[in-house]
């Protein structure tokens, strides 16, 4: 994130706004002070991994994460490089990050040992959802999380795992591509691509709490998120 500010004669007052910016948002900033007598100027850069790295879905509705109660942990499921999941430890929310990419999970330790006691019960888990289930297996067998995060990912068959690994009272994240895709590229496959009303429909009977299905930009494409509770125990 790179933000632009005249410095002239209250610089000192722009650069401690700026910081307290920085911090009242969690990010760490680096701040680069240029020095010109024709046009003086002072730069902010995130050093950090910043909002802008997370799913704007997923920063939107952090404040979920304030009402939970965090101790099984969060699945960031086909987590990639991890991105969403590491905004979440930025806020001291423990993640398993779950991918088959090793390349991948391997980029994700480092930024975690940058985390500091932020990081401390965040691990990474090496496993290939599809294959398990192929094989007759379910591979959240014994697990429960607080909550489930799925970014830009789709397995049918692992919709049943997800809804009985999350916790009673936990929450569903789910965001990724409609059958509308087509339209702006790939993926175009339709196994990767949810049905009309499915993402709803795989969660029937939750606490819907955010849900949409229509064209996003930046970059354009057509997607479906949904934000649900699983029902508490009585």
């Amino acid at each position: 994130m790179l933000f632009y500010a005249a410095l002239a004669r209250n610089s000192n007052r722009i650069r401690d706004a700026f910081h307290s910016s920085c911090l009242s948002h969690s990010i760490q900033c680096i701040i680069l002070l240029s020095y010109s007598y024709s046009n003086p100027f002072i730069i902010l850069l995130s050093n950090s991994h910043s909002n802008a790295n997370a799913s704007s879905f997923l920063v939107d509705n952090y404040g979920l994460f304030d009402n939970l109660q965090v101790g099984n942990g969060v699945l960031d499921l086909a987590c990639g490089k991890g991105r969403n999941g590491l905004f979440l430890v930025s806020h001291n929310v423990p993640v398993l990050f779950a991918d088959n990419n090793e390349a991948h999970l391997q980029s994700i330790p480092p930024e975690l040992e940058s985390a500091g006691t932020r990081a401390k019960k965040s691990t990474c888990w090496l496993i290939d959802f599809e294959a398990e289930v192929s094989e007759g297996r379910n591979p959240l067998a014994g697990k429960s999380f607080d909550a489930v995060i799925v970014f830009n990912y789709l397995h049918r068959p692992l919709f049943p795992f997800i809804r009985e690994a999350i916790r009673p009272g936990g929450l569903i994240i789910y965001e990724t591509f409609t059958v509308d895709q087509k339209r702006f590229g790939r993926p175009s496959n339709p196994d990767f691509l949810l049905g009309h009303d499915e993402l709803a429909q795989a969660f029937a009977g939750w606490e819907l709490i955010e849900s949409f299905e229509g064209e996003a930009s930046n970059p354009e494409r057509a997607i479906a998120r949904l934000i649900a509770r699983k029902q508490a125990k009585k």
